[in-house]
């Protein structure tokens, strides 16, 4: 018998995240996803009116045309995956993988050759469908999460199907607010940094591109960042953990970055000139997120958290910024982490994890639960 919460999770992708309508061309990316749960999504979206395309991937098969990855394998990938994208008007992408570091050995220059080629294709997929990406509850997940497999997968589904539409209406004035905001000024242990989000704006991220979800984003402008930001939280890019990522900003630049993997951090941040200026600010607030499981879409919007992201901006809350890195990198600011401090224009809006003017309580775990 499949899962019941399979079936409740699909709906809300086709009928909430992404409102399937008749007609819709919808593209299901299933990256080691149970073919149970794809079923469901099939389902789910021919329900709705739409026409599902369903295609599975496999990791470790990904990784081993990623090791010898040249321009004109990249190329003919771009071209197909382009052309096949701009024929749907939505795309849904479950990614699982059964070893987070499955990429860890492939060389720099080939993941940086294919990331850059195939931004057209992401660039189109963000820009020109309706889009949803979430991950898939694994074993790997739930070891890095310090969970037993069940626990996880119990809190995955808790997570990935709460009441999105509440916590919409919970970030309104969080977005008023950023949208009108100029000086920001992030404080904390070994951090200080300073930072305009001036006539940026501001977008809510409330369970309509990404699962799970709990937050709203801007954009520094380009070359207003200075200070230091200490990130307290792990992360993993292109199959390589990093720990203690401190990075050092001038007029915008990143002028020194360290962490537990000096070397392969700045290998990173020189794929191009734009990964060593910012791409986003932004502020997480999901209930039910409170620790690092070192998968980025849970744990840029851990509770009490904001992450500060090297590379690209959306185009929602731009600053001219390009590249073909994105790196959300998260600190989180509750006391039981070291406490910290979020400021704009003078005024305290977050002090150790938790909102204090009124308008934005309802933002604070206990009220969105």
């Amino acid at each position: 018998m499949t899962d019941p919460r399979y079936k409740k999770l699909a709906e809300l992708l086709v009928n909430y995240s992404t409102k399937i309508r008749r007609g819709d061309c919808v593209l299901l990316d299933l990256i080691d996803v149970p073919d149970e749960f794809g079923v469901e999504l099939i389902r789910a979206v021919r329900a709705a009116g739409g026409l599902p395309l369903a295609e599975a991937r496999r990791t470790r098969l990904s990784r081993e045309l990623l090791l010898e990855m040249n321009e004109k394998q990249a190329a003919l990938t771009r071209d197909l995956e382009l052309a096949r994208m701009k024929k749907m008007q939505a795309y849904i992408a479950i990614r699982g993988s059964l070893n987070a570091s499955e990429n860890a050995d492939v060389p720099s220059d080939a993941m940086q050759l294919y990331s850059r080629t195939l931004r057209p294709v992401l660039d189109w997929r963000v820009k020109k469908t309706r889009w949803c990406v979430l991950r898939w509850p694994t074993g790997s997940m739930a070891q890095a999460a310090g969970m037993s497999t069940e626990a996880f997968e119990n809190l995955y589904f808790e997570v990935c199907t709460m009441d999105y539409a509440k916590m919409a209406r919970a970030m309104v004035p969080l977005e008023r607010r950023m949208k009108r905001a100029d000086a920001v000024r992030l404080a904390g242990p070994g951090t200080d940094l300073t930072f305009s989000i001036k006539d940026i704006g501001a977008q809510m991220c409330r369970g309509d591109r990404n699962i799970p979800d709990g937050e709203v984003f801007s954009c520094p402008v380009k070359d207003s960042v200075n200070g230091v930001i200490q990130f307290n939280t792990p992360t993993i890019y292109s199959g390589t953990k990093f720990e203690n990522v401190r990075l050092e900003f001038e007029k915008g630049r990143i002028i020194a970055a360290t962490a537990n993997n000096s070397r392969r951090l700045n290998e990173i941040l020189d794929t191009d000139a734009g990964a060593r200026y910012a791409g986003e600010f932004s502020l997480g607030f999901n209930p039910h997120i409170l620790n690092p499981m070192c998968d980025i879409l849970f744990d840029e919007k851990i509770a009490g958290s904001l992450h500060f992201t090297p590379g690209q901006a959306y185009e929602e809350c731009d600053n001219g910024n390009r590249s073909a890195v994105h790196w959300d990198m998260v600190l989180i600011q509750r006391k039981d982490w070291g406490g910290g401090e979020v400021w704009f224009d003078g005024e305290l809006i977050r002090k150790d994890g938790v909102f204090l003017p009124a308008d934005l309580k309802g933002l604070n775990p206990e009220n969105l639960r």
